[in-house]
């Protein structure tokens, strides 16, 4: 990972190049022909080691028995790769969507009320028995829960991490994590030692909706890092759906500000 170069920067590199590849193979004259390139970047990107960074994350994708996905592979999500910014790089353990996937992003607060739950329960285990693969960030209240609704049937769901897949967090979400791997996937855009970060939740999610057709926001205030997803969603011209709920409680602020919107 380049240091000052992030997704957006790359993307607009890979075009101007032509390859990522060619990125890293470019002169000083190219590097800085391309727009927002300044002499910092150029030279931070001239001097990266790309041969012994590759290795080294090569090193700790085998370690973990992970895969690698890159935006040229023909694996690649295609829902994903039409976002705005998909990430350069995916790294996933598990069996990863297909083309005949129904993926769809179901997310809400950390800590649901009884009414959250079993809502969240009843419509996961509905969808995925009509094949809709779960995707969701395996965070504590309605991520989790999303994911149990699947797994209980047998049925895929795909956790998208906040960090590197040398983590698991929240911590105590390690035999979740093994039982999505054994029955579908973990994925991140992050390098593998990346640490677990709330500056990276936002980034996860918008490729918990870049792969789903559409975003279920069961309950969550008006606070709730699941309306960062539903925002992408729309940005992504995904569909976005709120489960309506009591009218008092505040966990449910941030769904009826979502009704309301249409």
């Amino acid at each position: 990972m380049v240091l000052g170069v992030g997704k957006i920067l790359f993307h607009r590199l890979v075009k101007a190049l032509g390859s990522p590849k060619r990125v890293f193979h470019a002169s000083r004259r190219e590097l800085m022909g391309v727009e927002r390139i300044g002499e910092k970047i150029a030279r931070q990107i001239l001097e990266f080691d790309l041969e012994r960074s590759l290795e080294r994350e090569y090193q700790l994708v085998e370690r973990r028995q992970a895969r690698i996905l890159t935006l040229e592979d023909a694996e690649y999500p295609l829902l994903l790769k039409s976002i705005y910014d998909p990430p350069p790089v995916i790294y996933y353990k598990g069996t990863f969507l297909n083309e005949k996937s129904v993926p769809l992003a179901v997310v809400g607060t950390r800590k649901p009320t009884s009414y959250g739950k079993m809502v969240a329960e009843k419509l996961c285990g509905v969808l995925s028995e009509q094949g809709v693969c779960i995707v969701s960030g395996m965070a504590r209240g309605i991520d989790a829960i999303a994911h149990k609704a699947a797994l209980h049937l047998g049925n895929p769901t795909v956790a998208v991490f906040g960090c590197g897949l040398d983590y698991t967090y929240p911590p105590e979400s390690g035999s979740l994590r093994r039982r999505i791997e054994e029955c579908g996937a973990v994925i991140s855009e992050f390098p593998m030692s990346t640490k677990p970060d709330r500056n990276n939740f936002p980034a996860r999610n918008r490729v918990i909706s870049g792969l789903s057709h559409g975003t279920l926001v069961v309950e969550a205030g008006v606070k709730s890092g699941a309306l960062i997803t539903a925002q992408f969603a729309l940005e992504q011209g995904r569909e976005v759906f709120a489960v309506p709920g009591n009218i008092y409680s505040p966990e449910s602020g941030g769904t009826h500000a979502l009704l309301k919107m249409g």
